[in-house]
């Protein structure tokens, strides 16, 4: 490995983890969705800075070619981010179809009151216009 190749590995996984902490500082991005993505980030920057460690578990996991175990990881992390989010996603929508059911309960109510509300009001008046012409 040449050493701009080393260099660009190093800088492209910190300027990912200096990435993901801005995000999370900002409130942009959540502490437990940017779990995996740091450690994707950490997991990188491991292998930029000791690439014959990529060799090793390569080897170690009979894999023959090294960048085929970097697509297999990259690919199972965002297998696993992919799924939280989805979770996470289910939860938000049930949440929200129970926020709306309530809302349109809220609502009906408020008409309903509101509309006997009216109608005693309109009671009141007419029975003081009718006690008022005798």
């Amino acid at each position: 490995m040449n050493g701009v190749t080393y260099a660009f590995g190093i800088v492209a996984a910190l300027l990912v983890l200096v990435a993901i902490v801005e995000l999370m500082r900002k409130g942009t991005l959540r502490e437990r969705h940017a779990v995996w993505w740091f450690f994707g980030g950490v997991l990188a920057l491991v292998i930029a800075v000791f690439p014959q460690v990529l060799t090793w578990a390569s080897t170690l996991l009979g894999i023959s070619v090294a960048t085929n175990l970097v697509f297999f990881v990259a690919i199972g992390l965002l297998f696993v981010v992919t799924l939280q989010y989805g979770a996470e996603l289910t939860r938000i929508e049930s949440r929200m179809r129970d926020l709306s059911e309530h809302a349109a309960f809220t609502e009906q109510r408020l008409r309903v009151l509101e509309s006997k509300a009216a109608s005693e009001a309109v009671e009141r008046t007419s029975d003081e216009g009718e006690t008022g012409d005798q």
